[in-house]
């Protein structure tokens, strides 16, 4: 099945969107097909393949939802609880979420083989997973689907791990919700081009 959009398109059109519905405009198949390829084709700091995605649909992601609205509601102070578990009832009410895992062994693996590099190696792992995430959310997309990025890691973690057989050693980087859009996104501005590329030699 091929994508609904052409690839430029899908990332002209990737935007955060928050009003989303408990359905999907693909199949489940088609996601974990979708996921399946990021994991393998998106490149990593010295092919390490640290990243680590875990799919969560239907009820398993409303389960991530009230293991973090738990743990929010533990540590917000009073004055702050309406609205800041008022947005993870948006998150709540999509259809899945992907978690965002990086995988230390083969960073550390690195570490120890390129000593020169290693203090280096962290930071690279973090771009790993932000290409697996901006790959994904951009495919999402071009298969009519909204998404919005979250980072409400170690909130709720351990409970993460525990419910799921989670390798506690993985590092949660973020969360994708994802679901058929309600609504469109806010207006975006964008600074002069020129001020931000810089071309030379043509």
């Amino acid at each position: 099945m091929a994508a609904s959009k052409p690839f430029l398109d899908a990332v002209k059109d990737r935007r955060t969107l928050y009003k989303l519905a408990k359905e999907s405009t693909i199949s489940d198949a088609r996601i974990e097909e979708l996921v399946e390829q990021a994991i393998l084709h998106v490149p990593s700091s010295f092919n390490s393949q640290s990243t680590r995605l875990v799919v969560l649909l239907k009820k398993d992601h409303e389960k991530v939802w009230d293991f973090t609205r738990e743990s929010l509601a533990a540590v917000l102070p009073e004055e702050q609880k309406e609205h800041s578990l008022g947005r993870l009832d948006g998150f709540h009410a999509a259809y899945g979420t992907i978690l965002f895992f990086e995988d230390p062994a083969p960073i550390k693996k690195l570490q120890s083989q390129m000593p020169a590099y290693a203090d280096k190696f962290l930071a690279w792992s973090d771009h790993t997973s932000a290409m697996h995430q901006y790959m994904l959310w951009t495919a999402l997309e071009a298969e009519g689907l909204g998404c919005n990025l979250q980072h409400y890691n170690p909130l709720a973690d351990a409970k993460i791990q525990s419910e799921w057989n989670i390798n506690p050693e993985w590092s949660l980087k973020a969360q994708l919700v994802f679901g058929k859009p309600e609504g469109g996104p806010a207006e975006k501005t964008f600074e002069p081009v020129e001020k931000r590329v810089f071309v030379y030699g043509k």
